[in-house]
């Protein structure tokens, strides 16, 4: 793999900087957009009355797209120019949202962003698995860590900045108005990856396939470990809001205060693992990861304001840590030219675990508090960290393919 990574190496460092810069501003703005859509449409349908089934409703139809994206969006990102495929990508997220922005004014809420949600998330996964898929091109020969670090952490630089900005959009003012406002900062993405130059990855392979020989013992673990921590991201997002308003007796400001403090988190999370790879193993900082975030999860069920904020803040921390490791072992582990298929079958499964926390949500509805499905997750994650360790003595990454 290290070869691949470093294909382009000896192009020169006089025109590194400038992709890197625009595909990190382009980073910054679509997570700004993208992160402010999921948090005004959960807080909106929450506010009209439809609560956490409402929410998981809206979510769970997000994810189904997903699962039917994710393996079309990995071919169509080691097929084609992943740059212009982003580019693609933004401006159809651009057009969805100032769509949805317009027809809010005119038809059923609940309704506009269901529909909103499909077309939505089929974009989003094509932007989020073509963007990811060039961090080894965008490297270019450096380090995976630093490189996938400072990508995450500027991505999660710009969910804080969503979560700022969505509490004063959505604070008594019309639902037309943060979808309009967010609807830019896609335009604004999409016009630094076009401005980017990029040498493309050669495409002489189209036809190869990952094979079952691939897909090995630490590979199917790394994909559970990716799965868990998806969920617990998912969980969050589906039962904030309700946690906030029935539970904590809050406002919109207070789970922007909340969005904001797990933002706050995964920024600290995203360069953390520059200093803690060197420490243990990958296999023992995923068991160490999932077992903190259990922790965590149940937690919540003891604690009110401001203890929750800090909650909040560690699960955050917990999950970007553990992405960024993910997204590097990936890395490491497949072929750069298989780099898009091997993110769609791991997204493909978080996004099934993803699903059946959906149904069990819009299932339960509002007869169970929020905190009790956060703890009820919690001993999910315990229970599988068992499961994980079983054979944990093998040999781990071999760290190429």
């Amino acid at each position: 793999m290290s070869n691949l990574v470093r294909i382009h190496h000896g192009k020169g460092r006089a025109n590194r900087s400038n992709p890197c810069l625009g595909f990190l501003a382009s980073t910054l703005s679509a997570a700004v957009a993208r992160n402010g859509y999921y948090i005004a449409s959960a807080w909106i349908l929450v506010e009209r009355g439809y609560g956490t089934a409402g929410v998981a409703t809206f979510l769970a139809i997000a994810s189904i797209v997903e699962f039917i994206a994710s393996p079309l969006a990995g071919v169509a990102a080691d097929r084609f120019d992943r740059r212009r495929l982003n580019v693609a990508a933004d401006l159809s997220r651009f057009v969805v949202m100032l769509a949805t922005a317009c027809a809010l004014l005119y038809m059923d809420v609940f309704l506009i962003i269901c529909l909103s949600a499909a077309l939505f998330s089929f974009c989003d996964r094509v932007a989020l698995t073509s963007s990811q898929s060039m961090i080894p091109e965008i490297a270019d020969g450096r380090d995976l860590v630093a490189s996938n670090s400072a990508v995450f952490f500027v991505m999660q630089f710009g969910n804080l900045g969503a979560a700022l900005l969505a509490g004063p959009l959505l604070h008594e003012r019309s639902p037309v108005l943060p979808f309009t406002v967010l609807a830019a900062f896609f335009l604004f993405s999409a016009g630094c990856l076009a401005l980017m130059r990029l040498e493309p990855v050669s495409r002489d392979v189209p036809i190869a396939k990952i094979s079952a020989a691939q897909i090995d013992l630490s590979l199917r673990r790394l994909i559970v470990v990716y799965a868990l921590l998806y969920t617990s991201a998912v969980l969050v997002s589906v039962m904030g809001s309700s946690f906030v308003l029935q539970e904590q007796k809050g406002t919109a400001v207070d789970f922007g205060y909340l969005e904001a403090a797990w933002s706050a988190g995964s920024l600290i999370g995203a360069v953390s693992l520059c200093r803690i790879e060197r420490t243990m193993s990958t296999h023992a900082l995923h068991l160490m990861l999932l077992g903190l975030t259990a922790l965590v999860l149940m937690a919540l069920a003891y604690l009110r304001m401001p203890w929750t904020v800090n909650l909040f803040a560690a699960l955050g921390f917990l999950y970007n840590l553990g992405r960024v490791s993910v997204e590097v072992t990936l890395q490491s582990h497949v072929s750069v030219y298989l780099l898009g298929r091997a993110k769609g079958i791991m997204h493909s499964v978080a996004v099934v675990l993803g699903l059946l926390v959906f149904g069990i949500a819009a299932a339960v509805g509002d007869r169970a508090f929020p905190s009790m499905i956060f703890f009820s997750f919690g001993v999910v994650l315990l229970i599988s960290i068992l499961c994980l360790s079983v054979g944990a003595g093998q040999p781990q990454e071999k760290g190429e393919s």
